[in-house]
């Protein structure tokens, strides 16, 4: 997503919403669902889709179809990165209980047809990262959810929404490897700036919603109380000493990066969503960050 968005930012010399409306429409045409009606948010509160639960689809091809065509759309809509994202988990033996979720993905886009992520002139001048986990949210098998959100200024540039590869035992260590991803996103686009020949000159901050997580990014000692967390994600540690990064508590109710790791109520789903940029173009938004 990172250089797809550096590059609409560099080249953008006035505000601007990029939108992928017409291939929205194109999404909900082949899914019959031009007319369905619409929904608030892209996925269910309450519910986490396991891999058991349902029969079969009856076409799982349409659904890899449906589900293929939504990875696209995410280039420009973040807001739906979470759902996507928990769909395409079940793209192998896709079950009705997926179908339903691919659905309402589909209704709420069908309610937000107009939206896009914003851009608009900023002096990028720090990279401010979001970082959040979900910690043993698969039903199944207990992996961590990690998401990131990257601002160059006030721009969003960044973002993902991953499901972790190993177990975590703690909800620290599940927040700190997110830390750590999202920070490794930071140094890359430093590097690239750097080729572009805009180097940045302040630290980038991450901010963190979990204590633990920013403790341990500055504490170098409690090793045995973390020799389960896997050595790279301590790099961490030594860019913080270097002064290239700062590690900080950031309010959960403040933390943007839960848009791309659970499913949120209304208000606080359309509230993160604005702070990131992604509205309608006629719009105008405070921006995610001050």
């Amino acid at each position: 997503m990172s250089f797809i968005t550096l590059a609409l930012l560099f080249s953008a010399a006035l505000v601007d919403c990029f939108s992928q409306r017409q291939y929205t429409m194109d999404i909900l045409e082949r899914a019959n669902m031009t007319q369905c009606k619409p929904c608030s948010t892209p996925v269910d509160t309450q519910t986490k889709l396991s891999a058991t639960d349902g029969n079969p689809v009856t076409d799982a091809t349409d659904y890899r179809s449906l589900v293929g065509a939504l990875q696209y759309l995410t280039f420009t809509r973040p807001d739906i990165s979470y759902a996507v994202q928990q769909v395409c988990l079940h793209m192998h033996a896709p079950r009705e209980p997926h179908l339903s979720a691919v659905k309402r993905i589909l209704r709420y886009l069908r309610g937000t047809l107009d939206h896009g992520l914003l851009l608009r002139p900023s002096s990028p001048s720090e990279l401010v990262v979001y970082t959040d986990a979900d910690w043993a949210g698969c039903p199944d098998t207990r992996k961590s959810t990690s998401g990131f959100a990257v601002f160059l200024g006030c721009n969003l540039v960044s973002w993902s929404s991953k499901r972790q590869t190993t177990v975590s035992r703690s909800s620290a260590e599940a927040e700190y490897r997110a830390v750590a991803n999202g920070f490794a996103e930071a140094c890359w686009l430093r590097q690239l700036l750097l080729e572009l020949h805009c180097p940045l000159t302040r630290s980038t901050l991450v901010y963190c919603d979990n204590v633990s997580a920013v403790y341990l990014s500055t504490n170098p000692v409690q090793h045995q109380r973390t020799k389960h967390v896997e050595i790279d994600l301590h790099f961490v540690r030594e860019r913080v000493a270097v002064g290239d990064v700062r590690v900080l508590h950031v309010p959960t109710t403040s933390q943007f990066a839960d848009i791309f790791t659970k499913g949120l109520p209304t208000s606080v789903f359309t509230e993160f969503r604005t702070s990131l940029n992604i509205c309608a173009p006629e719009v105008q938004t405070a921006g995610g960050v001050s």
